[in-house]
């Protein structure tokens, strides 16, 4: 009791002189417990932290002081009653019991989680706290693979094809390179335990934001992870790296007379198309990425090292945990090897060009042929200014047609294809198609090709100067309502006065327009896209049909999709990432959105 007393007028002393304060309401502090002045100004300080620990640490004395007294008369009464002792410790023990399965406490039970009842992720990204995770990263990777210097922390922020302008402060601190899963997991431990946000990076091509360090912390590009593991030939599968470009890998399975068919942007790596869910001019024969992952190893927020699946085509063993990487855009766990499926080349390819006088006549042929159940490889649509960027840019050998323009891939055998041509000519020449020439060899084949796949950068090509940017942006509809939204689009871009173009795997119904504006035009850009978007939402199709969501088509998910399902999302990234380490604020929204930040539909 003394004790007691003791302690009680040293804590009184301690808090002499200091203001009155009180507890602030539950339900204004929202759970939390705070305090105020006596002028009712409510904060956190370090002041406040003081007053609040000094008054619970005599609250729990005052606690202790009545649960002796309690014993003690309790020891007196069992002097008389031996049976009391044990009495008492049992009911208590029953009670709390009890009490425990009747009160389970705040526990959320709800299967989705609102963005207004998130709290905002609590990072540690202070110079000390990375100072010393340098430190322990430097024992993981060696000094040698990180680096600090600004033309790197520059370049994995952001690129000048994307259509997310990276802020100043979109940077991270370092960009690690880990050599292997153990590198990454160990480097994904101490970032857990500091609460230092990651982003992920492998190629670099993609188009949405994805791999701006919106939250600063570290960058983990993963360019020394580019090996090519192990070829199954027997099983059609391949096991590789996330930085093996899909280029590579196809120069290799050439040598076995195997490919892999996701053809996206040149220089798009394994890693980055698993996470975007991406897929290329062979979609509309071969699928998409998730039709071509087997399995993977994902590194998780806290370390862990999880391996989704074995190599057989098809399980039905529990969830299908592949599928939910893929497409996840590095914001549920880091993917460090994968098996990928391989199909055998065809025996023969065959590539057909063909104009129309209007983009309209050009989309209507595609609703023809896919209506007509042709199998062909791919369907290409590209407008006249495409085609006209494509010349004055000088990046293929023949000058082309400056009208809409589709491009066809045939693959099979030699009888298949040419029986195939036949039908695709008949088909265009009824939707009013002006010119129809094939390829009769490869080489001619790769040279009417290379137009599609030079789309981009002959757009970028016609900048003017350094304050010109360019936004390249997809959507994709049903294939019944193609034409429509191609033709208002390029209506739309045709009234704004600005340079840009229409290029798709319209076989699939997903086009690309590429538009190209400056610093003064960026409002314009915006709404064009922003138009083109709403367009495509409203027709049941998509805001993004292969470029991910990113930064930019955040905001679009619940008009596409409905808010319980970007809820079920948020709820999800929670499970995985409790702490929002992993690319935070890609996909779903974090925190609140400031105002005037997201436009109004």
């Amino acid at each position: 009791m003394a004790h007691v007393q003791s302690s009680r007028q040293i804590l009184r002393q301690q808090i002499s002189g200091a203001p009155q304060v009180r507890l602030c309401s539950r339900a204004a502090a929202r759970g939390r417990r705070g305090y105020a002045t006596e002028d009712r100004e409510e904060r956190e300080s370090f002041k406040g932290q003081l007053y609040q620990s000094t008054n619970e640490r005599v609250d729990r004395e005052r606690e202790q002081q009545a649960r002796y007294a309690r014993i003690r008369e309790a020891q007196k009464a069992a002097r008389g009653r031996p049976w009391m002792v044990p009495f008492v410790l049992t009911m208590g023990l029953a009670g709390g019991w009890y009490l425990g399965q009747r009160d389970p406490g705040e526990q959320n039970t709800a299967s989705t989680l609102p963005l207004s009842q998130t709290t905002p992720p609590q990072h540690n990204t202070s110079p000390s706290n990375l100072q010393a995770a340098w430190s322990d990263f430097k024992a993981v990777v060696g000094e040698e693979n990180i680096s600090t210097t600004d033309s790197d922390l520059t370049s994995h922020s952001g690129s000048e094809w994307s259509s997310y302008p990276s802020l100043p402060g979109d940077r991270p601190f370092a960009v690690l390179k880990p050599g292997s899963t153990g590198d990454v997991s160990k480097i994904m431990a101490v970032c857990h335990r500091r609460r230092i946000p990651v982003t992920a990076y492998s190629g670099g091509t993609s188009l949405e934001g994805h791999f701006a360090a919106t939250r600063g912390g570290i960058c983990i590009d993963f360019s020394r992870m580019d090996k090519i593991i192990k070829l199954n030939k027997e099983d059609l599968d391949v096991v590789v790296q996330p930085a093996v470009g899909w280029e590579l890998l196809n120069e290799e399975l050439a040598e076995s007379q195997l490919f892999f068919p996701p053809d996206p942007g040149p220089g798009a790596m394994i890693g980055g198309m698993i996470g975007t869910g991406c897929s290329g001019t062979n979609a509309y024969r071969y699928g998409t990425m998730k039709d071509w992952v087997l399995s993977l190893t994902v590194v998780m927020a806290d370390g862990t090292v999880v391996k989704t699946k074995q190599r057989p085509r098809k399980s039905s063993a529990g969830y299908d945990l592949t599928r939910s990487f893929i497409g996840s855009e590095g914001t549920l766990g880091l993917v460090t090897e994968a098996v990928l499926k391989v199909t055998p080349l065809p025996q023969n390819t065959r590539v057909a060009v063909c104009t129309f006088p209007t983009i309209r006549t050009a989309a209507d042929c595609v609703f023809s042929v896919v209506g007509a159940g042709v199998p062909i490889a791919a369907i290409e649509i590209l407008d006249d200014v495409q085609m006209r960027c494509i010349n004055d840019s000088g990046s293929t050998s023949r000058s082309w047609k400056e009208v809409p323009t589709l491009f066809f891939k045939f693959s099979g055998t030699p009888t298949a294809v040419k029986e195939h041509i036949s039908m695709v000519q008949g088909l265009a020449k009824k939707a009013g198609s002006k010119t129809f020439e094939f390829a009769k060899n490869k080489e001619e084949g790769d040279e009417l090709w290379s137009a599609r796949k030079e789309a981009l950068w002959s757009v970028m090509a016609k900048k003017r100067d350094d304050s010109d940017h360019v936004w390249t942006t997809d959507v994709a509809v049903p294939i019944s309502r193609l034409a429509d939204i191609i033709e208002e689009t390029k209506d739309d871009i045709s009234k704004s006065g600005l340079t840009g173009s229409i290029v798709g795997h319209v076989g699939d119904g997903n086009f690309h327009s590429i538009i190209l504006y400056d610093d003064s035009e960026h409002d314009i850009a915006d709404g064009l896209v922003h138009r083109m978007v709403k367009r495509a939402i409203e027709m049941e199709g998509t805001a993004t049909g292969e470029h991910g969501v990113g930064i930019v088509k955040r905001d679009y998910l619940p008009h596409e999709i409905g808010q319980p399902a970007v809820d079920l999302m948020r709820k999800m990234k929670l499970a995985f990432d409790p702490l929002c380490l992993l690319n935070c604020d890609k996909i779903v929204r974090a925190q609140q959105p400031k105002p005037g930040e997201v436009q109004e539909w």
